[in-house]
């Protein structure tokens, strides 16, 4: 078995040499040294974990990530990319003894090509960035994160990214034609093409998800739309939630594809609408189902009167339809304001995000609950539900000393589950620091040697992202063994 190059930390390193070379190349003003203002770089949007970096750096340009990524090489640094820090895996996580490299200056669409529908932009540029520079004539990004207004493209390239219209248009790396990357010894290299099926090995496809592992990406080439005819979102409310799973289910059998399908079960209309008020959704409804139809003008509304009789015929008490922008905004506003809203009612919650075939909703959304009176934290049900990517949000308290163990192994019941009937143990957030010791679920032994010897090619020293992904004997196999020592304190085995 592989196993993985891991740098060494190194508490007494002197980082003043470091320091300074990094000064010379993108200024002292974009240099992160002091303490207090290191703090803010020492977790993603996975808040629960938290380590310090010992050094940011802010580049501007592919040669300036590249200079700083060879001053890490030369002085065996650990290096870590980071976007906007939104990720929800722990895939941006300081670790001890590392340098930040954080792409958030790197801001700039450097060029728009509608005629051949792409566009080509630097990792920090926004999501919604994309679809704002290029609506006006007429196209768009379909890959839309529910943070999309603040998550940047590098780190929708490194996860993965999903979001609501990934179920008719793929993710993030259906949409990614082209890559400039500095690999973990500085060198700059391009991958893809401007036209989509280059021959030759898809390193592009191997690159996007592979959550800073093997390099960073300071240009991406991007996939546009062309706008549809004509959209319409119908939201159906039901008085059980797996009556909206089988919906959902039948859906996509009678052969239609929606832009977009969500559930939200009442924990989470009940939250949207004490924050967000969107006054659309109703408070007793066990669970609503978003379901949107784009495409011609004559096809969208034969879907909408198919997709609205199967709602009825699954026990739905209502279907309303928009397709005024305005009211269409109104009706999407709470689902993407769902986790932000969820965060209004809890001190803390924890996200999972596994992926089930669809046909297992209404069983996975029943153990689930069974899962969360057992381990008795409640769980907010938001979700994809057209490609069965699950976000259970679990309610706890990080004050409380015990909770966040006691909600991560209710969060790795879930995934065991999801993996159990069939399916991943994620969908669109990557594994990270957060997921890594669930990896052996899912992959045999052959299957993560497969993927070890990947990442030794692109990342020989071990020292772009390290510890995240795959699992280690520090990372899982220690813990667990310290945990089973903890239960059995006579059993020398352990």
């Amino acid at each position: 078995m592989i196993t993985l190059n891991q740098p060494r930390t190194n508490p007494s390193r002197n980082w003043k040499p470091i320091a300074k070379a990094f000064e010379a190349i993108v200024g002292k003003a974009y240099v992160v040294q002091r303490q207090e203002e290191l703090l803010v770089y020492e977790c993603d949007g996975l808040t629960s974990y938290r380590q310090r970096p010992d050094l940011v750096v802010l580049p501007k340009t592919t040669e300036e990530v590249a200079a700083v990524v060879q001053v890490c090489n030369q002085y065996n640094v650990p290096f870590i990319a980071r976007g906007a820090g939104t990720g929800l895996s722990g895939g941006a996580l300081p670790i001890e003894d590392c340098v930040l490299i954080v792409t958030a200056r790197m801001n700039q669409i450097l060029d728009v090509d509608l005629a051949n529908q792409r566009v080509v932009v630097q990792p920090g540029v926004i999501n919604n960035w994309v679809t704002q520079t290029v609506s006006g004539s007429g196209f768009y990004y379909a890959p839309d994160p529910s943070s999309q207004i603040i998550c940047s493209i590098g780190g929708n390239v490194a996860e993965n990214s999903g979001g609501v219209h990934c179920l008719k248009y793929g993710v993030t790396t259906n949409h990614v034609l082209g890559l400039k990357l500095v690999l973990p010894d500085g060198a700059i290299v391009d991958v893809g093409s401007k036209i989509p099926e280059p021959p030759g090995y898809d390193l592009t496809g191997i690159f996007v998800g592979s959550e800073g592992t093997l390099g960073i990406a300071t240009e991406i080439t991007l996939r546009i739309l062309k706008a549809p005819e004509a959209i319409k979102v119908l939201l159906a409310d039901f008085t059980n939630v797996e009556a909206a799973g089988q919906t959902v289910s039948d859906i996509i059998g009678a052969g239609i594809i929606p832009g977009g399908m969500e559930i939200m079960d009442n924990f989470s209309i009940n939250a949207v609408e004490n924050v967000v008020a969107t006054n659309c959704y109703p408070r007793d409804a066990a669970a609503i189902l978003l379901i949107e139809l784009d495409g011609l003008d004559v096809e969208v509304a034969e879907y909408s009167q198919q997709v609205e009789a199967i709602c009825y015929k699954n026990g739905a008490r209502n279907v309303t339809g928009a397709t005024d922008p305005a009211e269409r905004l109104t009706l999407w506003k709470g689902r993407k304001a769902a986790f932000a809203a969820v965060g209004q009612i809890s001190p803390d919650y924890y996200v999972q995000d596994g992926v089930i075939p669809r046909t297992k909703l209404p069983y996975v959304l029943q153990e689930i609950e069974n899962l969360s009176q057992k381990h008795g934290y409640r769980v907010a049900n938001v979700f994809h539900a057209g490609d069965g990517n699950l976000h259970p949000l679990i309610l706890y308290d990080n004050s409380v000393p015990g909770q966040l163990e006691a909600v991560e192994e209710l969060g790795g019941d879930i995934l065991k589950l999801c993996v159990q009937v069939g399916g991943s143990i994620s969908g669109e957030h990557g594994i990270g620091a957060d997921k890594r010791c669930y990896m052996p679920q899912m992959f045999s032994e052959a299957d993560l040697e497969t993927m070890l010897w990947v990442r030794q090619v692109f990342n020989p020293k071990g020292l772009a992202n390290p510890d995240k992904i795959f699992p280690t004997p520090r990372t899982c196999g220690e813990a667990a063994r310290a945990k089973a020592q903890e239960q059995f304190p006579n059993v020398d085995r352990f």
